[in-house]
């Protein structure tokens, strides 16, 4: 509790520091964005299509084939499930889990880039 109260204390303390600091606090190289050139703009492929779209093109192909593999290992974890009785879990069950969990942290990656 000693720790809440402290921890409060010190954001009521600091609060009218933070709202005076404002852009001016800030070195000069860091007040705007720096633009891009046109190259990086416009990356092209020899075959002259962006290499952006190219990029989100491929991965969302390779999401999509990650999320049939992880449908196919939940529809074969719930099959062994059923088959294996109430108070029996197969360790392929277990390994199962384990890689159902690595390729939604992959999608998740995948998506949030």
């Amino acid at each position: 509790m000693a720790l809440s109260r402290r921890s409060t204390l010190l954001a009521l303390l600091l609060a009218p520091l933070a709202e005076k600091a404002g852009p001016q606090d800030l070195p000069d190289n860091q007040h705007l964005p720096i633009p891009k050139t046109k190259e990086e703009e416009d990356a092209r492929l020899p075959n002259g299509k962006s290499q952006r779209d190219e990029i989100a093109r491929q991965e969302h192909a390779d999401a999509m084939k990650d999320v049939d593999t992880l449908v196919a290992t939940a529809q074969e974890l719930r099959d062994e499930l059923k088959h294996a009785g109430n108070f029996v879990v197969p360790v392929t069950s277990l390994r199962k889990t384990e890689e159902i969990e690595k390729l939604a942290k992959k999608i998740r990656g995948r998506l949030k880039s």
